[in-house]
C-alpha cells in the first residue's frame, strides 16, 4: 500500500472483531478443531500489533459467547485454558511495553476461578496504559448485557422518566468506551450473533469470507479501504 493510499484510508477508532471460522478452518485441513482455536488466538496477538500500528485505538474481540457454553465440555475447557495461557506474565509484560490496557467484558462470574484471577490481575496491571485498549468479550452476549443493565437500573430505583439512552449506556459493560465505528466478521456469516447488540446500532459492518486463521494484514487493509468509502450519516 502506498503512502498516499494510507493517508486517504480512514481507520476506525474503535474496531469490533468477530473471529469466526476457527473450527471449520481446522476441519478442512484434517486437524483437530482445538488446533483451530489455538491458531486463531495466536493470530490475534500478531494482527493486534498491526491494528495498533495502523491507528486503531480500541479493539473489541468476540472471544467466547454466552452461547458457546453449550459446546462440547472438552472444547470449552480447552478454550478456558487457552485464554488463561494468553494472559500469562509474558503477554502482560508485552502490553505494558506497548502501552496497551486490557479490559474484559461479559459474565466473568461464569469463568473458572483461575481465569477470573488472571483477568483481574491483568486489568489491574494495565489499567493506566494509554496507547490503546484490547477489550476481550468473554462469556459475552449482547442481550444478556442489556438485561443486566436493566436490572442494575431497577436496583438503583431510578425513576422511569429519568431513563435515557445515555443512562442505559452508562450501565453497560462497555460504559467507558465509545461505540464501535466498524465491526468486521470473518468466515462469511453475515450477522452479528449477539455481539455488541446495543452498541452496534450505527456501526459499519464488514463481512469477510476468509476463516479467521487465514486472515492477514491485507484483509484488514481491504476492510479499511471499504470503510473509507462509506458515509456515516447517523440518520441525518
Amino acid at each position: 500500500m502506498t503512502e498516499e493510499h494510507e493517508e486517504s484510508t480512514k481507520i476506525p477508532f474503535h474496531l469490533g472483531l468477530i473471529i469466526d471460522g476457527n473450527r471449520r478452518w481446522a476441519r478442512e485441513r484434517g486437524l483437530p478443531t482445538l488446533e483451530g482455536h489455538r491458531r486463531g488466538l495466536n493470530l490475534l496477538k500478531k494482527l493486534g500489533d498491526y491494528l495498533l500500528k495502523k491507528g486503531v485505538k480500541i479493539l473489541t474481540v468476540y472471544t467466547f459467547s454466552t452461547e458457546n457454553w453449550n459446546r462440547d465440555k472438552k472444547e470449552v475447557a480447552y478454550l478456558m485454558r487457552l485464554l488463561g495461557r494468553a494472559l500469562d506474565k509474558k503477554t502482560i509484560g508485552s502490553f505494558q511495553r506497548k502501552g496497551i490496557k486490557l479490559m474484559v467484558i461479559g459474565q466473568k462470574e461464569r469463568l473458572t476461578k483461575s481465569l477470573q484471577n488472571k483477568i483481574k490481575e491483568a486489568e489491574r496491571l494495565t489499567k493506566n496504559n494509554k496507547k490503546g485498549i484490547l477489550n476481550l468479550a468473554i462469556s459475552y452476549g449482547g442481550r444478556q448485557e442489556i438485561i443486566q443493565a436493566i436490572k442494575n437500573i431497577i436496583k438503583k430505583k431510578i425513576p422511569f422518566d429519568k431513563i435515557t439512552e445515555d443512562l442505559v449506556n452508562q450501565h453497560l459493560w462497555t460504559a467507558s468506551l465509545p461505540y464501535p465505528d466498524l465491526i468486521i466478521r470473518a468466515a462469511g456469516e453475515q450477522r452479528l450473533s449477539n455481539f455488541l447488540t446495543w452498541q452496534s446500532a450505527y456501526s459499519e459492518l464488514y463481512f469477510a469470507k476468509k476463516y479467521w486463521p487465514d486472515f492477514t494484514e491485507r484483509d484488514f487493509d481491504l476492510a479499511f479501504k471499504d470503510y473509507s468509502q462509506r458515509q456515516r450519516r447517523f440518520g441525518k
